[in-house]
């Protein structure tokens, strides 16, 4: 997913991301990377009753969705949150919210008018 303005997030885009963040898993995963460390799929597997195969389908969900990126390290991929995408996410929710906000007083201003 290509590096976008949060203010210009597209209802196409912000599907990829809610839906990356739809599953336990890849939200626990985000979670565990939020901290700003980056870890390999082995160190991410550590106490979890996943397998590494399991890991790296959601961690490909999650760097689809741009929420997470991989750097190689040696024979590894390091994987670390993008928390800008996050800031998107926010940005287009509080852009929801306006527009309802807008709709509501609209309806109200007619049923009282």
């Amino acid at each position: 997913m290509p590096n976008i303005d949060p203010g210009l997030l597209s209802p196409q885009h912000a599907a990829i991301l809610f839906a990356a963040l739809g599953d336990p898993t890849r939200l626990s995963l985000l979670t565990t990377l939020s901290d700003g460390r980056r870890r390999s799929i082995a160190s991410l597997c550590g106490g979890s009753d996943l397998t590494r195969q399991a890991i790296t389908k959601h961690l490909g969900v999650l760097q689809q969705a741009g929420l997470v990126e991989s750097i190689r390290v040696g024979r590894e991929s390091h994987y670390g949150f993008r928390p800008d995408r996050v800031e998107a996410m926010r940005a287009y929710l509080d852009n929801v919210s306006r527009q309802w906000d807008d709709a509501l007083g609209r309806l109200r201003a007619l049923v009282e008018g």
